[in-house]
């Protein structure tokens, strides 16, 4: 997306990238089935509202240290919005059923934690079973 500001004396060109929208899109979504406001989610990954705003909406690319401290507010693994931002190319398979769960951005944090409970349940009822 291309765009030109014309301020009397000023012109600029401003280009925004395709994939940060995108990314900005989807920390919304992630903020909003967190039931999180903007101000809670800013506050819980140390930045400042006006700053998560501007992300959300595609204005500002955050660096990869702001995305980790977005991410683990949002519950989320960080490399799920490197990818997005264009940081990552596609990460490896995932290793373990608990890092499927963890990773799995549809999931909200209790829904996460729910499901992580039930498969602790089962692996430790499978090793009884087998003992």
């Amino acid at each position: 997306m291309l765009a030109i500001v014309s301020i009397p004396g000023y012109n600029a060109i401003i280009v925004k990238s395709p994939t940060v929208p995108d990314l900005g899109a989807f920390i919304k979504e992630q903020r909003t089935r967190s039931a999180l406001s903007v101000r809670k989610l800013a506050d819980q990954a140390g930045i400042s509202n006006p700053y998560l705003s501007q992300i959300e909406r595609g204005l500002r690319k955050p660096s990869a240290e702001i995305l980790k401290s977005i991410a683990r507010a949002l519950s989320i693994r960080a490399e799920a919005l490197y990818e997005r931002a264009g940081l990552l190319e596609g990460v490896g398979e995932i290793a373990s059923i608990r890092e499927a769960i963890e990773s799995d951005t549809e999931l909200t944090p209790g829904q996460k934690q729910a499901l992580m409970q039930i498969y602790t349940s089962f692996v430790s009822e499978s090793l009884q079973e087998e003992q």
